[in-house]
């Protein structure tokens, strides 16, 4: 549904004269963690597999590294 005010609007003259209306798409967007925010090292590398862009560890390309540190830790202590 592109008729909300969140998508870009802009107006165009065709080749035709007339003015019609576009909308403009959303540019792509940083992966952040879904704990803490930041912004995650090395996810979306456009061509390569889905394999191949995430760190191959439990929360990779989920977590960052510092959280998913702590996750783990809270895990093994979990199991104790």
């Amino acid at each position: 549904m592109r008729r909300s005010r969140a998508h870009g609007r802009h107006f165009r003259r065709t080749p035709g004269g007339r003015v019609v209306l576009r909308f403009l798409k959303k540019g792509a967007r940083i992966h952040r963690c879904a704990r803490c925010g930041r912004p995650l090292a090395g996810v979306g590398f456009g061509k390569l597999p889905k394999s191949s862009k995430r760190p191959n560890r439990p929360y990779g390309g989920y977590l960052c590294p510092r959280c998913s540190r702590e996750e783990l830790r809270m895990e093994v202590r979990a199991w104790q």
